[in-house]
């Protein structure tokens, strides 16, 4: 049966189901040797009926947040990083959770999204030739009842520290950062944020659109956009101003990664292979492992199974977690984090912003993986047995 009609079928088999159907669905399955399967349905760009491929940069959302902890592993390995060292030390300044200012936070705490951080003061808005440290100024940034290390919380926020503590470690801009050190190693044409992406690439862009059709990202008519991050306070958009370690937030770690569902899949056959990839060592197997982890695994009251821009409609989501790495099917009263519904314990990320759902999930025993996306979708997981969307368990299936 054609993927678009399981998906459809799903839909309609679910009374809680989104009324719609994506604009675009992409599935890429792998093993270690390389793809194996491709199915691509819908459009990349309605406006000019442009079709959809395996090959279109799509901007991956929180499946960014993997990516940049290859990248923070990479400078653990060559001795410019350590995981457990006071962030303080490393941004230059000091970062306490208000409530338990004797509590270290370092860079293990804020992969794993165990730093007592949350998203209500913001975590993109910082322009360019701001300070992201002002952010971390309002009470709201923080947990005032957990400490650092005792609890699970998704925040955005902790990435962009990730990247500035990444800038100030080696003097990079964290895009050109990310490039040398994972994208280009890897053969990648993709980029956070558009300026590093190749013009062909941009020509292929993605567009992300809402529930409604309503065009919400990378709607930029076959180019890059003006600015690729967000322009100073008086409407600029000059890059020489970026200065190391002020703005982690600039090129948008913690989403705005534009790779193809192809390319992806490059990153799933690295997992695989322990860090090996075409013969090619990127990072140790024991690197790989430390960010599989897990560092938490859900029991009641010691962290939020879900993200809170969502309002706990997708509780039981987040189960078990690691550097920057989820583990799916968690077999523990309250998880409903297993779209594949066969109890396989798959690593990855998943990703969720202007209208896109993608995951990129792993089984490292079979040696298989698989990655999809969809655009076109509403802002909560919508009629499916788990706490995925219908649609994501279609495409997972």
């Amino acid at each position: 049966m054609p993927l678009r009609w399981i998906v459809c079928l799903l839909l309609l088999l679910s009374a809680d189901a989104w009324a719609g159907e994506p604009v675009a669905t992409v599935r890429v399955a792998f093993d270690r040797d390389g793809v194996t399967a491709i199915r691509a349905h819908g459009h990349a760009d309605q406006a000019t009926g442009r079709e959809v491929s395996a090959d279109d940069p799509v901007r991956i959302a929180s499946i960014s947040k993997l990516v940049t902890a290859l990248g923070v592993m990479r400078l653990a390995e060559a001795g410019k990083l350590d995981l457990d060292a006071d962030a303080s030390t490393l941004l230059g300044w000091r970062l306490r959770n208000p409530a338990f200012p004797q509590v270290p936070i370092t860079l293990r705490l804020l992969l794993s999204h165990r730093s007592s951080l949350t998203d209500a003061a913001g975590y993109w808005q910082t322009p360019l030739g701001g300070e992201l440290r002002e952010i971390l100024e309002d009470p709201r940034a923080w947990d005032a009842k957990h400490a650092p290390g005792s609890y699970f919380r998704y925040a955005n926020l902790n990435f962009p520290l990730v990247a500035q503590i990444m800038e100030r470690a080696t003097g990079e801009r964290f895009d050109r950062l990310m490039a040398r050190l994972v994208l280009r190693p890897l053969g990648l044409d993709a980029c956070f944020n558009w300026a590093l992406c190749s013009d062909a690439a941009a020509a292929r862009a993605v567009v992300l659109y809402d529930a409604d059709g309503k065009p919400v990202k990378d709607d930029n008519h076959g180019r890059k956009p003006a600015c690729p991050v967000t322009p100073a306070s008086d409407g600029s958009c000059e890059l020489s101003h970026w200065r190391a370690g002020e703005n982690g937030a600039l090129f948008s770690p913690q989403g705005g990664l534009r790779i193809s569902a192809r390319g992806l899949a490059r990153i799933g056959q690295l997992l695989l292979g322990d860090g090996s990839l075409d013969g090619q060592r990127l990072l140790e197997p024991g690197s790989i492992q430390a960010m599989v982890g897990p560092e938490w695994q859900y029991r009641p009251g010691n962290g939020l199974t879900w993200e809170e821009d969502t309002g706990g409609d997708d509780a039981g989501f987040f189960c078990r977690y690691g550097l920057a790495v989820q583990t799916l099917a968690t077999p523990v009263k309250g998880c409903r984090d297993d779209p594949f519904g066969d109890g396989v314990a798959r690593v990855g990320h998943s990703g969720s912003a202007y209208g896109l759902q993608a995951g990129l999930w792993v089984d490292r025993k079979r040696g298989t993986g698989v990655v999809w996306f969809a655009t076109g979708m509403p802002d909560e997981r919508s009629g499916g047995k788990s706490a995925f969307s219908a649609v994501e368990e279609a495409l997972a299936r």
